[in-house]
């Protein structure tokens, strides 16, 4: 393939009938030889697929037009040929589209106000704007925006206990957060509006939107933003980044963690190498060695 497209979509939706969509999602990707992964439940669909031109077109038509989606939330990004971004296609059926494992959330009638990214900058500005990233920390450490606060978690499962533990208590007037593509801020928003926060703000679109539209020169991002796929992160011109992914513990990590006497490419890195198990290292060398003969086919 001379180019990869590579889709972000999600929509939040009433989808009562997502499980009996599984299998015609799944031929119709395989059919077009798209890859990646896609999420179905019965708040709507999230996911990240990569194909040719024409291919992921075909999808996003698929996904409105069959499946009712309608007002989808929809980004693309380009690869040049080389290493695939991924490597399969699964389609999965989950409680939630993005998991933060509150009962009631509903973004579609209770979510915070979008911020388009010409916006943005002189909303975060505001001293008076409490700014959050509601990424984990592996996704944090590597870009965010100047002045966020980083909730430290591992999943976003984990965001509600530390907006409870260390938001709330500041009564904060205003909340401005955001995300790799806006799926995240959507619980997020819902859940501190819920909490009582009243005015709450989400960028629109996503830290991938704001790189998209605004000029580096007028950028208040500072370094790449990770993505969930081999490109592993993006620079601020939406081009394959410097860092590489540890699949041993799912860190990103820097030229200097790749030159470590601890880093073994697809096994382990210096976060993980002291705590593999030998059983892990094993299953990760045979993926590892399947993942080579892909790329060496590619």
């Amino acid at each position: 393939m001379s180019k990869y497209v590579i889709a972000a979509l999600y929509q939040f939706k009433d989808f009562p009938e997502y499980k009996e969509e599984k299998s015609g999602l799944l031929h119709f990707c395989k059919k077009w030889h798209i890859n990646g992964t896609l999420l179905l439940a019965s708040e709507g669909i999230n996911g990240t697929v990569a194909g040719s031109e024409k291919a992921i077109e075909a999808l996003r038509v698929y996904i409105e037009n069959t499946l009712g989606f309608t007002n989808l939330e929809y980004k693309l990004s380009y690869q040049e040929s080389g290493k695939p971004p991924f490597y399969k296609m699964k389609v999965k059926l989950k409680k939630e589209i993005v998991t933060m494992g509150i009962e009631g959330m509903d973004p579609t009638t209770m979510a915070g106000t979008y911020v388009s990214p010409s916006e943005w900058n002189e909303l975060i500005q505001d001293p008076e704007v409490l700014l959050i990233d509601t990424r984990n920390s592996y996704e944090f450490k590597i870009g965010t925006f100047k002045g966020a606060m980083d909730p430290q978690t591992r999943y976003f499962r984990q965001f509600p206990d530390w907006v409870r533990q260390k938001v709330l208590p500041q009564k904060p007037k205003k909340v401005a957060m955001f995300c790799t593509g806006g799926i995240r801020c959507e619980k997020a928003t819902s859940f501190l509006k819920s909490e009582g926060v009243e005015e709450v703000y989400h960028l629109k679109g996503g830290i991938l939107k704001y790189i998209e539209d605004i000029d580096a020169s007028e950028s208040l991002w500072e370094g790449e933003c990770f993505v969930f796929d081999n490109r592993v992160s993006v620079n601020q011109e939406l081009e394959p980044g410097i860092h590489r992914v540890c699949y041993g513990c799912g860190e990103p990590l820097t030229k200097l963690e790749i030159e470590s006497d601890l880093y073994e490419e697809g096994i382990s890195c210096p976060h993980c190498y002291d705590s593999l198990t030998e059983e892990t290292r094993q299953r990760l060398n045979q993926r590892n060695d399947h993942r080579q003969k892909v790329n060496a086919s590619a």
